[in-house]
């Protein structure tokens, strides 16, 4: 016991070290952006899980003015330059629709800071790269939708990102992760663990691994049509849950699309499902009993609604009938990753227990299978 209790003060020392560490150089990296007023605190920001977030503030007289400070990961992020690029020009095109429409871009997107330099990014001694944006006040971030209208904002919030950047020329964005929605690329690399089985894992995934080859011809269903010209290319924003969206405080309508690092060329379809997979499971993730997974479709449809009341003009025929399969094709590849990580020895997702990937995995598979028993219900015409 005491040996123990000695073990964990050691680690909670190193973890504060570290924590002040990291406070030094976010503090540092402030420094050396075009801010307004002079210092006054920094503090750890938000629950992401990918780069370092700091709320940073000064003061100027009796002014307090907030920044978000990001440390980006470059091990993620392997070029964070051409990520940046990608979010000026996305944000720059943004301001000006939305001061064409008489609205206010400071709110409704993203604005950045430069730093001292000019740039947009700040590059410090260690070799980590830093930006920082203004901080937008009196708003909400929302974990999970507390009603459905909650639900129905964030598919207004990115139905409006397509909607406005309908013309904007995707095909000039670089690939911040390529192959991020390469579905069949994906399968293949599931099926190279699947040959390897480093841990002998695949007796205990079979019937996953049979549910997922029953239904391996859909998987390039999209890539296929998008290679015909069928689906257009267009800015997609890759990462459209429910907390990337920020709503306004005081009317609880959504506002602003954040969290942009993922922004890249690709399918309307694929931004609409990976939200309808997250958002519209009436279970947890990593949820062990199956029979609480479902698609709820009262939560289908609100972001249905909201998402094409604002994007349902620019969006093809084409596009409209693939939505359904945007989600199921989103939820396949999550469900695919998840298998694939748990296989090679979860090497990639956190896990907190022994199979945590692989309950993962079930999760999306279950889900699957409501979708598919609701499919129906599921086609725009239905809605």
């Amino acid at each position: 016991m005491e040996q123990d209790m000695k073990k964990k003060d050691i680690k909670d020392k190193n973890a504060a070290k570290k924590s002040s560490e990291k406070i030094s150089a976010a503090m540092e990296a402030a420094r050396r952006f075009q801010v307004r007023g002079s210092f006054y605190s920094m503090t750890p920001y938000g629950n992401g899980h990918i780069n370092d977030t700091y709320l940073f503030q000064t003061k100027e007289n009796e002014k307090i003015h907030s920044y978000i400070l990001q440390r980006i990961n470059h091990h993620v992020f392997k070029d964070p330059e051409g990520l940046m690029e990608n979010i000026r020009l996305v944000t720059a095109f943004l301001r000006r629709k939305i001061r064409e429409n008489g609205d206010d871009p400071e709110r409704e997107t993203l604005t950045l800071i430069p730093a001292d330099s000019g740039r947009i990014l700040y590059q410090d001694p260690g070799d980590s790269f830093w930006r920082c944006y203004l901080f937008i006040e009196n708003t909400l971030c929302l974990e999970q939708a507390n009603s459905p209208e909650d639900f129905r904002e964030s598919g207004r919030a990115f139905g409006a990102f397509q909607q406005m950047l309908n013309d904007f020329p995707a095909s000039t964005l670089s690939q911040s992760i390529p192959d991020f929605h390469n579905t069949p690329l994906r399968y293949q690399r599931l099926l190279d663990a699947v040959k390897k089985d480093p841990l002998h894992r695949v007796r205990k995934a079979e019937s996953e691994l049979a549910f997922l080859e029953a239904r391996a011809r859909q998987l390039d269903s999209a890539a296929r049509l998008s290679a015909d010209g069928r689906l257009p290319l267009r800015v997609t924003h890759n990462d459209t849950k429910l907390n990337n969206v920020l709503f306004d405080a005081a009317s609880r309508k959504s506002l602003c699309v954040i969290d942009l690092d993922t922004i890249m060329p690709g399918l309307s379809i694929y931004d609409f499902g990976d939200a309808i997979r997250f958002g519209a499971n009436t279970a947890l993730e990593d949820e062990t009993d199956l029979s609480k997974v479902s698609l709820s479709l009262p939560l289908y449809r609100a972001f249905s609604q909201g998402f094409l009341e604002k994007a349902g003009t620019i969006l093809t025929d084409e596009e409209l009938y693939m939505l359904p399969m945007g989600a199921k094709l989103m939820t396949l590849e999550c469900g695919i990753r998840f298998l694939t990580d748990y296989l090679e020895g979860d090497v990639y997702f956190k896990i907190q227990r022994p199979d945590h990937n692989l309950d993962r995995t079930r999760v999306q598979l279950a889900l699957i299978k409501d979708m598919e028993e609701k499919w129906d219900a599921m086609t725009i015409r239905s809605l």
